[in-house]
């Protein structure tokens, strides 16, 4: 995989997951931590982790409320 693809993948992935803080946070969260495994293939992993990291916050947040 390129890196620029590797790139928006990761940035893609953060998107869904800030905005999954506030909609739809077990199914934007989830896409997030999806979009940050596949983001892994690349060389872009730090953004990858970022994805992942924040992608799980928002989907297991509204279980711990």
């Amino acid at each position: 995989m390129k890196a620029s693809l590797g790139m928006w993948i990761g940035w893609i992935g953060i998107v869904l997951a800030v905005v999954g803080f506030f909609y739809y946070p077990m199914i934007l969260g989830g896409g997030a931590v999806v979009l940050g495994l596949v983001g892994l293939t690349s060389p872009q992993k730090f953004l990858a982790w970022i994805s992942i990291v924040l992608g799980a916050i928002a989907f297991f947040l509204p279980m711990l409320q």
